[in-house]
């Protein structure tokens, strides 16, 4: 699964923030966030058998939003 998300993630302390907790919790090869695109865009590379809809449950837990970026 590749998972492209937008967020409200905009700040460096939060970014790598939200990426250690995905690391810690979710066994992904890579994980991304670009602040500096309009769309604060989060790139989850993961097994297939994680879900999009697991990864924004995850996300808005840690207080951000989190859709999947059409």
């Amino acid at each position: 699964m590749i998972g492209i998300f937008r967020t409200n993630i905009s700040s460096v302390h939060d970014k790598n923030s939200v990426i250690s907790a995905i690391s810690k919790n979710f066994s992904v090869q890579a994980c991304s966030v670009d602040i500096e695109d309009c769309d604060r865009v989060l790139r989850v590379d993961a097994p297939e058998n994680l879900e999009e809809q697991v990864i924004i449950e995850f996300v808005t837990r840690l207080g951000f939003s989190c859709h999947i970026l059409d």
